[in-house]
């Protein structure tokens, strides 16, 4: 079979057509009206996210009704880590601004798993670089004291150099207002 200059240009020219006029087809029937709308993804997805019930809160949101523990946590070197870390989704306390249930408060050795879950180890920001953390169990060898001991014996949860800081100042180890 033996086809013409022309009649093969024309199949290639209706071919393309074809897939090219398939291809528009489809993203019409595939492609939802509000994409695009705001940029390059779909307008409604914000509608559709505003109806999605919020399932955590800010530190502030806990601040709010826990003012003894904010005004240590804000002066603590754990004032970037949300309270949610340790104690749970903030959906699951409050809802609609009142009480819905008790958040666990850990105890014990609760404290230690709990702390052992960014004091496992030292923290590589790079392969070069350490970033600056207490590390266990090293920790406790460091300081001389039993490995079995429990973090809040020596440390505040909510900041851990408050009993620290209160116990070299009461020794005179350092001056109270350092």
């Amino acid at each position: 079979m033996d086809l013409s200059y022309r009649k093969r240009l024309f199949i290639l020219l209706l071919s393309i057509c074809l897939l090219a006029g398939g291809g528009l087809l489809f993203k019409k029937l595939l492609v939802p009206k509000s994409f695009g709308v705001y940029g390059p993804y779909r307008a409604d997805a914000i509608a559709e996210a505003a109806l999605v019930p919020v399932r955590h809160g800010t530190n502030n949101s806990c601040f709010k009704c826990h003012p003894y523990e904010a005004k240590i946590h804000k002066k603590g070197l754990h004032q970037t880590i949300s309270c949610e870390s340790c104690h749970g989704t903030y959906a699951d306390h409050v809802a609609e601004g009142k009480k819905i249930g008790t958040l666990p408060v850990k105890k014990e050795k609760e404290i230690t798993t709990l702390c052992l879950k960014c004091h496992n180890t030292e923290i590589k920001a790079r392969s070069e670089e350490v970033i600056k953390t207490v590390a266990m169990p090293n920790h406790l060898k460091d300081q001389k004291v039993k490995l079995t001991h429990n973090c809040n014996q020596c440390h505040h949860v909510h900041a851990p150099l408050k009993y620290i800081i209160r116990a070299k100042q009461i020794t005179g180890l350092m001056e109270a207002g350092s």
